[in-house]
């Protein structure tokens, strides 16, 4: 009897170890973090990275994000701590996180090496290839504990794309111009994640070679690159006028064709799993040009 006793708080001994064992990750700035335990009070510093966490099941989790956090329809309920250009470090503080989401190149670098000067846990985000998104999914259900449903929404992302990259392996290179913003007019270089969904469908990126991640050009420079399709997001999920100005440009390919294309910012401009949705409406588009050509 004495046996069995012993043997059992050894045992209860080994899961409480368990218990406490570390749930450690490296980041997308390379870094190492560990937390004591599954984190159960988030704070995310971007749009995206709100996105994502949903996504990887700790929506539960959440404490908090930034403006325009809109998407599940959950995010939008969360408190607010500034916006990804200017965050509210006193309210991040107050709210005493367990693990922070920060987005690598879209917050201040000042501000996130603030917090973690202050000895939060800070996991930078930053997703530069499609395989990226899935491995943050993983990585981040990890730190909260949801390795399940992260698991399966990384396997169900990386499917997607698979099937997208099957299907158009061998279809004609388009020429593409994305267009991020209108004033300053800005477009995405082949780092950038948007560049390789453009690539998936068989387009080709015209400023593609440009060192910036998210380059300022000129119209003047987008008349010389001539490209067969333009494509924009805009100020709002439903709003395609950024791409009006172009249609004055009768030389342009992409005009004469009547290759102008609007794609929700949403689906394709964050980070996350959406852009699956994004990268086939894209897809889309990019065969209706090839049937024009």
């Amino acid at each position: 009897m004495m046996l069995i006793r012993g043997l059992l708080l050894i045992l209860l001994s080994l899961l409480a170890v368990v218990g406490r064992a570390e749930v450690c990750v490296e980041d997308d700035a390379s870094r190492s973090l560990c937390l004591a335990q599954p984190a159960k009070r988030i704070v995310a510093l971007s749009p995206g990275a709100t996105e994502i966490l949903f996504a990887a099941g700790a929506g539960a989790h959440m404490a908090a994000a930034v403006s325009f956090s809109d998407y599940p329809p959950a995010a939008k309920k969360l408190p607010r701590v500034g916006t990804f250009k200017r965050l509210d470090l006193e309210a991040i503080l107050a709210l005493k996180p367990d693990l922070v989401v920060a987005w690598g190149s879209g917050n201040p670098a000042e501000q996130v090496e603030r917090l973690v000067s202050l000895g939060l846990p800070v996991y930078v985000s930053e997703p530069r290839r499609f395989e990226d998104v899935a491995s943050n999914l993983e990585r981040l259900g990890r730190l909260a504990g949801t390795d399940a449903v992260a698991s399966g929404a990384a396997k169900a992302f990386r499917a997607g794309v698979a099937s997208l990259q099957s299907r158009y392996a061998k279809a004609s290179p388009v020429t593409v111009f994305y267009q991020v913003w209108e004033e300053p007019l800005m477009t995405v270089n082949n780092a950038h994640l948007i560049s390789e969904a453009i690539g998936v469908c068989g387009g080709v990126n015209v400023f593609g070679d440009l060192p910036a991640l998210a380059p300022r050009i000129s119209r003047e420079a987008v008349l010389e690159k001539n490209p067969q399709v333009i494509v924009a997001g805009g100020m709002g999920e439903e709003d395609p006028q950024w791409l009006n100005p172009w249609k004055r440009f009768t030389s342009l390919q992409a005009v004469e064709k009547d290759n102008l294309f609007f794609i929700a910012p949403s689906s394709l401009q964050r980070p996350t799993p959406m852009m699956l949705t994004g990268t086939r409406t894209l897809c889309r588009h990019l065969e209706s040009a090839r049937a024009r050509h």
